[in-house]
């Protein structure tokens, strides 16, 4: 090779690798400024982040109060979430236990043939359940379970009316009876236990016949509040309290203005809410203080509807901050009572009724006890024990009272 074609080569090769490098150069020229340009956006949007994270910050600390009553409302879903899933395993448990009757009825189909309906009169069925927790208590659960109103044993455990036959135990024969006696005749045997038990059964003796009748339905409804009262277990509790009320939300339809139809499906709404969770019991409780408003309207000298409100103010006035809370989101407005008010209602039930019952001086007593006036407490304390306790609900009054009187004594 020539030494001029080497120094052409040389040349060649120092123009083409500048021509390379200056290629470079403008591309990181033109590059550079974009990457420089892109970067103040980038810090433009964190600084936009950062500002509306400080809004927020600004809005979250001037509105704490409503987030922190959002929260109470989270808290509140959540604790009925839980009571219904409790409500749900009950009914679960209710199932079972009515599928191990059923099944207990079947073996003893299959090993002594057909399975006899028993006939128990209500005076012997305390008797007949402790001899049943002696011999098993898995055994007692079960019969009592399968024990229907009025003391027949049965498997079914429904709370549907046709699903419990009512027995005979007072009377083997049905004396057919007009309206106006039938209705006499069941009021006048309400003077004790037993009495109440014969009114029952006398009334579903006639409820075919006068099933339509406005004065007979709420009286029957009143006959399952007894019923109720006087049961011991919960499956019949809850059975007769259900039908009472769906006998009472009948007698109100039939007759919107009777006070005597609002004041018994307010009881049974009672009642019936006891086995209810929190939420259906602030439910029940807002409908029984609906009607027993209207009763009293219809019924201003009636003394047992002011005991009843006596009682719902005296309750309302213990009430929780959750039990309030939980209402407030139902209803829109908290329920309010004080024992004042309680107080009001149960002196208007002894001024209309004097010496009206136990409880009712036990209330009084209570609600003097809260408000410390001892003087007034430790004398309705001696009113109450002066009365002869004869229901059950004396009975509970008398252990109350003679706590009250033993810690005024202290």
């Amino acid at each position: 090779m020539s030494h001029s074609t080497s120094k052409g080569l040389i040349l060649g090769i120092t123009v083409g690798t500048a021509g390379i490098t200056l290629l470079l150069f403008c591309y990181y020229k033109v590059r550079k400024p974009r990457i420089a340009m892109n970067l103040p956006k980038l810090l433009s949007l964190g600084s936009t982040s950062d500002s509306v994270t400080l809004q927020d910050k600004i809005y979250n600390d001037q509105g704490t109060a409503v987030v922190f009553q959002g929260r109470q409302l989270q808290i509140l879903e959540k604790l009925s979430e839980v009571l219904t899933n409790m409500e749900e395993l009950k009914e679960e448990i209710g199932f079972l236990k009515e599928a191990v009757s059923r099944l207990e009825e079947c073996v003893q189909g299959e090993l002594g043939g057909k399975v006899t309906v028993h006939r128990v009169s209500p005076q012997h069925r305390a008797r007949r359940r402790r001899l049943a927790t002696v011999q098993s208590s898995a055994t007692s659960n079960s019969s009592e379970d399968a024990e229907s109103e009025g003391g027949y044993i049965t498997a079914n455990t429904d709370t549907e009316e046709q699903s419990f036959p009512v027995p005979k135990a007072f009377n083997t024969h049905v004396e057919e009876l007009n309206l106006e006696t039938l209705l006499q005749k069941a009021d006048h045997l309400r003077v004790n236990e037993s009495g109440k038990m014969e009114s029952f059964e006398l009334l579903c003796d006639h409820k075919e016949k006068f099933k339509d009748e406005v004065e007979f339905i709420w009286r029957l409804a009143r006959a399952y509040g007894d019923m109720y009262e006087l049961s011991a277990n919960t499956q019949e509790k809850k059975h007769y309290a259900n039908i009472g009320k769906t006998l009472g939300e009948r007698a109100i339809t039939v007759a919107p203005t009777n006070g005597y139809c609002h004041l018994w499906f307010a009881v049974l709404c009672g009642y019936v809410s006891e086995f209810e969770g929190l939420q259906n019991k602030i439910n029940y409780g807002h409908r029984f203080k609906e009607h027993l408003d209207k009763a009293i309207q219809f019924l201003p000298e009636e003394p047992f509807l002011y005991y009843l409100k006596g009682r719902y103010c005296y309750t309302v006035s213990k009430l929780t901050w959750i039990e309030k809370k939980m209402a407030a989101t139902l209803f829109g407005k908290i329920p309010s009572s004080s024992v004042g008010e309680a107080l009001h209602n149960f002196l208007k039930t002894e001024e209309l009724c004097p010496g009206y019952s136990k409880s009712n001086y036990m209330y009084l007593a209570k609600c003097y006890l809260d408000l410390r006036q001892n003087h007034d407490t430790l004398k309705f304390c001696n009113l109450a024990l002066s009365l002869s306790s004869v229901t059950k609900e004396d009975k509970e009054a008398q252990k109350e009272l003679e706590r009250m009187i033993t810690s005024l004594k202290r």
